[in-house]
C-alpha cells in the first residue's frame, strides 16, 4: 500500500469466517480503503484539498499521484455519498462530543463541512481513547472503509 509521499505500508490482511453461512471475509485495517492502492490518509488528503477548492491537477502534483487516479477519487464522491458521509459524521460526533456539532468551521460544500466535522470527531476520539492513534485510522473506522463510496449492501 502507498502512504503519503514515498511511504510504503506492508499489510497482511486477516480472514474471518462467518459462523452462520461459513463464508470467509478479508478484514482490512481501518487505515486502508476498500479496493484502493493508497492509504486512507492519502485519499482523505485529496478530498480535503478538493473541499478547500483545489483541482485534480494540483492535488495530483501535491500527492505525487497520477492525474487519472486523483480524478477518479474525486469523481467517486457523488452528492448521495457526501450526504451518507455527513450522517456518519453526525452520529459519531454526537456520541463523542456534541459540542463538535455546535460551531464547526463553515465550509461552502457539504464535503468540506463533513470532513471538517469528521476530523473533529476523530480528534475527540483520539483524545479520549488513545492519543497515539492516527486520526485517519479513526476516520477509516467511522466510515467503515468507505470514504470514497457507499457501503456495499449485504
Amino acid at each position: 500500500m502507498r502512504g503519503l509521499g514515498d511511504a510504503r505500508l506492508t499489510v497482511r490482511p486477516r480472514r474471518a469466517r462467518c459462523p452462520g453461512c461459513g463464508r470467509t471475509q478479508v478484514l482490512l485495517p481501518a487505515a486502508l480503503s476498500l479496493r484502493r492502492a493508497d492509504a486512507l490518509e492519502v485519499i482523505g488528503t485529496a478530498l480535503a484539498a478538493k473541499a478547500a477548492g483545489s483541482g485534480h491537477r494540483r492535488i495530483a502534483t501535491l500527492l505525487g499521484r497520477p492525474l487519472s487516479t486523483v480524478r477518479r477519487w474525486l469523481r467517486r464522491v457523488p452528492k448521495t455519498h457526501t450526504q451518507w458521509l455527513y450522517e456518519q459524521v453526525v452520529q459519531h460526533a454526537f456520541r463523542l462530543n456534541p459540542d463538535i456539532l455546535v460551531r464547526p468551521k463553515p465550509w461552502p460544500t457539504l464535503l468540506g463541512h463533513g470532513l471538517n466535522t469528521l476530523a473533529g470527531a476523530a480528534l475527540a476520539y483520539c483524545r479520549r481513547v488513545d492519543p497515539e492513534l492516527p486520526p485517519w485510522t479513526v476516520i477509516g473506522h467511522f466510515t467503515r472503509g468507505n470514504l470514497l463510496s457507499l457501503p456495499l449492501r449485504t
